[in-house]
């Protein structure tokens, strides 16, 4: 029976980068902002490996890079670091700017959780009973008035983007991919029948559609 070694959980994923590339990859101290496509990297040192597949490296890379420590480190750092540590690219101002908003709305979203969670304070409302309100008749001048249901804002347009040709859906071109309702730069690391592997600038990896590139 054959069995195999391969790793389970996505914690010990990003072990095993830890061990395998100490210089690159950080637990807490000493984080850096990650080569723009290290994942060709990775996927060269990890050729045959039997305790890790690519897309577990994809999924261990999104975790690592979705981090508030890393993002941080991208909003803090002059440069990228390879997976030896050494120095590379300079972190462009829009990839500094992408990482504060990612920063800033994974913190909300962490407020508006616990915030949720916290027990009801609802003292007041168990000893505050509110009174009936009474019918009022016809012609009463003491009658509430009607709210008026507000006007919609009209909504904006947004600008026109142009979808990706099919022929530019190539590895290593600049793309924008549509995430939610954002629009989100990005390049293209790799090319899979109907699924394009594409990693943002903050050096997230995802895997999304053709249909979802659009040109830069």
């Amino acid at each position: 029976m054959e069995t195999t070694n391969k790793l389970k959980d996505i914690n010990e994923v990003l072990e095993f980068l830890y061990q395998e590339f100490p210089q690159c990859f950080k637990q807490k101290d000493g984080i850096k902002p990650l080569k723009v496509g290290i994942f060709k990297d990775i996927a060269e040192r990890i050729e045959g490996s039997e305790k890790v597949s690519k897309t577990q490296v994809r999924q261990a890379l999104r975790k690592y890079t979705s981090n508030w420590r890393y993002l941080e480190a991208v909003t803090k750092s002059e440069f990228r670091i390879d997976l030896d540590g050494n120095q590379g690219e300079k972190v462009e101002q829009e990839h500094i700017d992408h990482a504060q908003k990612a920063l800033e709305e994974s913190r909300a979203k962490m407020a508006k959780r616990k915030k949720q969670q916290r027990p009801r304070q609802d003292s007041d409302s168990k000893s505050f009973k509110k009174k009936p309100a009474h019918a009022s008749k016809p012609g009463d001048k003491n009658a509430p008035a009607a709210n008026k249901p507000a006007k919609a804002a009209p909504a904006k347009r947004s600008g026109k983007i142009e979808p990706l040709p099919a022929t530019e859906v190539k590895v290593n071109n600049k793309v924008k991919v549509k995430l939610g309702q954002a629009l989100v730069n990005a390049v293209i690391t790799e090319v899979n029948k109907d699924d394009v592997h594409v990693e943002l600038v903050t050096g997230m990896q995802v895997k999304t559609k053709a249909d979802s590139l659009y040109i830069v």
